[in-house]
């Protein structure tokens, strides 16, 4: 989103939080936000402070709350954590409160979620992976980014997932975005400088004994349209013993490219860091250097395994860029030519995918909620502008999985001054719902032990803790009756 869009989305959202409204004018109004990453934060925040009679549950299928700041953040990122404490105020605030370990599904459904509350936010985000839909991809060393990221931060899920680390030296990335270069620079950075972060004592265990020394970061198109931002390209470029290499031939510009870069300043400058390194000399291998491959211009199609059951190698079709009409837009057509690398691990770094739920419309082709201004449509036909009452969308399951945490929160405020203009134009009506009691009702019939947020404070508490003895900030709790043993006794 880019700087205007920001300032007139902030304007028309201040607008409606600043018409004169009291303490006397609002009625209570239930509202329950369904995620606890930064897009139910934010959402939480932004209507606590619009609306002074909300009351604002959020409820998470975890134990623990902030989603993908826990869960998704690298390690070695100790400052884009930061915004926990910001998040942790606002569960604090007297009208919110925390119900973790409530699954949407199984704990509550939500049909009954919109009985019990006035308005439902679902922000639940992006828990599954895209697929390439080639042969051998339910190979033995073939995972999804998510996957990985998740293990080595120490989610319940994925704690016992065990990637192959020891089978070669070898690992292949396949896409150049963020999530990627955070894989291959945990997967290349010395263990020593691990050591001091938050992640998983099960994967730092697991690095210590990993043999690999090489990652390919392979794209389909070239490196004027890297998806990866200056400041992530610039952290792996400068990491200490490590060689990059590029190949120079792939850092020839078409002049769409260039309009390209002409266009979008993060664009060159990536394309200008990657320029520099390819032309850096190369350290000693001899003396513990990794090696970090860029692979421009190639397209998986295929896994190979020699056992038949563990990936040995990857097969890449080398591909050209053409533009689409005369949009300049560029994509990768392939050529016929193959080529191999051989690796023991394959990491898919191409994009996350949110799931549907019942009675929920749902986009599949584009794997969001159909809305307008985070208004749920009544069907995923963009024709039919019919809303659902009451039922709204934020973050990844409204616009995609794309954005930093601080996109969330322009992505918030949107949905937020739709909630209120609901509410102004009399399609909302306030205190109609039983709100939080219902849901303490729904829970207790169902026999379901949520974590209040002074559940997580015991958690937080002891994973600090246990991370003073070993000098981390914290030691992860990552099993689930941990977890709740600590929360809930």
């Amino acid at each position: 989103m880019n700087a205007m869009r920001r300032f007139l989305l902030y304007g028309q959202s201040q607008r409606l939080y600043s018409r004169g409204f009291s303490a006397a004018s609002w009625d209570p109004l239930h509202v329950c936000v369904v995620g606890s990453g930064p897009a139910g934060f934010y959402t939480a925040e932004k209507m606590l402070k619009a609306h002074e009679g909300a009351e604002v549950d959020i409820i998470d299928r975890l134990p623990t709350p902030f989603g993908l700041v826990r869960s998704g953040v690298a390690p070695d990122h100790p400052e884009t954590k930061i915004v926990v404490n910001q998040f942790s105020r606002v569960a604090s605030h007297d009208r919110c409160s925390f119900f973790g370990n409530v699954s949407l599904g199984s704990s509550v459904s939500l049909s009954e979620l919109r009985q019990a509350y006035d308005v439902v936010v679902l922000a639940y985000g992006s828990e599954s992976d895209r697929s390439l839909g080639i042969p051998g991809e339910d190979l033995k060393g073939v995972y999804s980014a998510r996957e990985l990221v998740w293990w080595y931060n120490g989610h319940p899920d994925y704690r016992d997932m065990a990637p192959e680390l020891c089978n070669s030296d070898t690992a292949v990335v396949l896409g150049q975005g963020n999530v990627a270069l955070d894989i291959a620079r945990i997967l290349l950075r010395p263990i020593s400088e691990l050591e001091t972060t938050d992640i998983a004592d099960h994967a730092l265990d697991s690095l210590r004994k990993s043999t690999i020394r090489n990652v390919y970061l392979v794209g389909r198109r070239g490196p004027v349209q890297a998806a990866c931002t200056a400041k992530e390209l610039r952290e792996i470029l400068g990491m200490k013993n490590l060689n990059v290499h590029i190949n120079e031939a792939d850092l020839a510009t078409s002049p769409l490219d260039e309009e390209e870069m002409k266009n979008n300043r993060i664009r060159k400058r990536v394309y200008e860091l990657l320029t520099k390194a390819a032309k850096s000399p190369l350290g000693d291998n001899s003396t513990g250097m990794r090696n970090l491959h860029f692979v421009f211009f190639r397209k998986p199609i295929k896994f190979i395994s020699e056992d038949n059951s563990t990936v040995g190698s990857v097969h890449l079709e080398k591909t050209v860029l053409k533009e689409i009409g005369s949009s300049g837009k560029q994509v990768a057509v392939g050529t016929g030519e193959i080529e191999d690398i051989k690796c023991g691990l394959v990491l898919k770094s191409i994009g996350y995918k949110s799931l549907p739920i019942d009675g929920l419309p749902f986009d599949n082709d584009r794997g969001v909620v159909p809305n307008v201004k985070g208004r749920v449509l009544t069907s995923a036909d963009q024709m039919d502008t019919k809303t659902e009452q009451g039922l709204y969308v934020v973050g990844w399951l409204k616009r995609g999985p794309t954005g930093i945490v601080g996109t969330n929160l322009y992505c918030a405020e949107e949905t937020v001054a739709s909630i209120l203009e609901d509410v102004k134009n009399g399609k909302l009506i306030p205190a109609s719902k039983p709100g939080r009691k219902g849901l303490q009702q729904i829970l207790e019939e169902k026999g379901v032990k949520f974590v209040p947020f002074s559940g997580w404070e015991r958690i937080d508490l002891k994973e600090k803790m246990a991370g003073q003895l070993k000098n981390k900030p914290r030691e992860k709790i990552t099993n689930w009756n941990d977890l709740l043993q600590v929360a809930i006794g």
